[in-house]
This record gives C-alpha cells, sequence and structure tokens, in this order.
C-alpha cells in the first residue's frame, strides 16, 4: 500500500483497540478498490474531546468510536444522523465542514447483515435478549423497521421497562413489551426472530446462555447472536437444536465497517466485494462454515 502526501486517514478510537478487525476490513477495501486511505486504529485512554479535536485538526476524514465512547462523543459533534439521535449512540464520524458529523452504522449494518441473510423484521414479533445499551439499539433497529412487536426480555425487568416506554414513547400505540426472563412462557405462541444481545457467552464462557430451557428455543424460527467469538455460541446451538436458523454477529462487524467506509468515501461496495473481504475475516478467525 502507497502512502504519501495525499492518503486519506481514517482510524478508529476506543479503549482497548488491540484486537479490532476494522484496519483489516478498511484496508482491504481500499487495496481492491484503488482508494488512497489508511486506517489505523488509536488507543485513546481517556480523554476522548481532546482525541477528536485532535484527529479534526489533523484533517482525519473519518474515524470509529467503540467502547467505551460511543455515548460519550455525541456531545462533541457538530450534528447526528436521525437514527444515531434515536439510539443515542455514535460509532462512526465524518468530517465535514465546522466538525464532525456522527452516525451509526452498528445497527445499519446489522440490518443489512440481516438482509444478507434473508432476515426480515417487517411485520415480524421480535424477542431481545438485554437491555443494555445493543439490546436497547436493536429495539430502536426494530421499531425503525416496523417490526409488529418486540418484546424484551431480561433479567432485571426494570431496565428493559425503561427501553419500552422510551421507545414507546415515540408510538402511536405501545411496541415494546418488556418481561423478566423467567416470563418467556407468557410469549405468543408462535415461531418469532430472536436477538441475542447480551455479552452472555463471550469467549471464555461460551457455555453460558441466558435462557437454558429448551422450550424458550421452540418459539424461535432464527436466532441471531450479537456475539461472533465464538462463531458457534451456545445460544445458537440450542436455537438449531429445535429447528431454527442460528447466526452469529460476524456480518454485523463487517456491514458495519463497509457502511463506514461508504460513507468517508460517497461509494457503494458491490456485494460480491463484501463477500471477499468476509471471507477474509473468516480465515483471520479461523472459522470454518
Amino acid at each position: 500500500m502507497k502512502i504519501d502526501g495525499k492518503s486519506k486517514l481514517c482510524g478508529l478510537i476506543g479503549k482497548p483497540v488491540e484486537h479490532t478487525m476494522s484496519p483489516l476490513i478498511h484496508n482491504t477495501l481500499s487495496e481492491i478498490l484503488g482508494k488512497n486511505m489508511v486506517y489505523v486504529p488509536f488507543l485513546v485512554e481517556e480523554d476522548l474531546k481532546s482525541a477528536v479535536e485532535g484527529a479534526y485538526a489533523l484533517n482525519i476524514r473519518g474515524l470509529n468510536i467503540t467502547v467505551p465512547y460511543k455515548e460519550k462523543v455525541v456531545d462533541l459533534l457538530k450534528e447526528i444522523d436521525p437514527l444515531a439521535g434515536q439510539i443515542g449512540a455514535v460509532n462512526t464520524l465524518c468530517k465535514t465542514e465546522g466538525g464532525y458529523v456522527g452516525y451509526n452504522t452498528d445497527m445499519t449494518g446489522l440490518y443489512r447483515a440481516f438482509c444478507s441473510e434473508g432476515i426480515k423484521i417487517q411485520g415480524e414479533k421480535v424477542i431481545i435478549l438485554g437491555a443494555g445499551g445493543a439490546a436497547r439499539s436493536v429495539a430502536c433497529l426494530c421499531s425503525h423497521y416496523k417490526a409488529a412487536q418486540i418484546f424484551i426480555l431480561n433479567r432485571n425487568v426494570e431496565k428493559a421497562k425503561l427501553v419500552a416506554e422510551e421507545i414507546n414513547a415515540l408510538q402511536e400505540e405501545p411496541l415494546v413489551f418488556p418481561m423478566a426472563l423467567e416470563e418467556f412462557d407468557q410469549l405468543p405462541k408462535e415461531k418469532m426472530l430472536c436477538i441475542q444481545a447480551t455479552s452472555v457467552g463471550l469467549a471464555p464462557c461460551e457455555e453460558r446462555v441466558v435462557i437454558e430451557n429448551q422450550s424458550f428455543y421452540e418459539r424461535i424460527h432464527t436466532g441471531y447472536d450479537l456475539i461472533y467469538r465464538p462463531a458457534n455460541t451456545r445460544f445458537m446451538q440450542l436455537v438449531k437444536a429445535q429447528g431454527g436458523r442460528a447466526f452469529h454477529g460476524l456480518k454485523m462487524l463487517l456491514y458495519q465497517g463497509i457502511e463506514a467506509y461508504e460513507i468517508w468515501n460517497e461509494c457503494r461496495v458491490e456485494e460480491s466485494l463484501c463477500n471477499t473481504i468476509y471471507e477474509k475475516m473468516k480465515g483471520e478467525m479461523g472459522i470454518e462454515e
């Protein structure tokens, strides 16, 4: 890769950043597409404001934002995209005159991952496991794309109620229904889409799962785990054991990066190239499917 005075610089701000796969996505895209753009990770220990202001002063075209700064960065931006505003978190910045504009490509990337797997949201009844930041974002996405009903199941039902109240306030009638985990038997007696939006099951605790009872998984026609390491979580195993389809979150990671790249370069990445990058990511992780 040639780097010169005309090279466009983009990167990642977060803590930690050592294990990120984002450089693989962006630098491979630039190499294949012949774009003079370089992507590097930046470890920011604590002074996010100085990091964002310094990036702007250095003419850094775009930044991805990862934990723990996705919410904190919002107050430092010139403006934010409406979907990112509804979600309350930003993971992509693009330099404009007077400051950075913020986007949430995590959720648009998740939607694109769904589309690539033939998973639809519109008109679907959706179960979301968890009520943290990721679950709230997923609930916003499902609301945006016209899910029929959304059930948020969480150990702490009060947290689920807060998410439900926030999203329902924007609806003409209640769309989101909070439930305690042990109340899953009160769900509609039909097959639904289920999105696993907690950190339960992350390596090295691969055998953990939010709900173990197999009767819960009989209600799921498609399960999507936002976790991508391991590539076959306990949640996915239980969904498949009851005849459902199950997916890990690596394509979400892929497409959030693709969407950020498209914003920074004002281009559209063809699906065939997305597939090429995805195969390279799987190879990096040692995933065979």
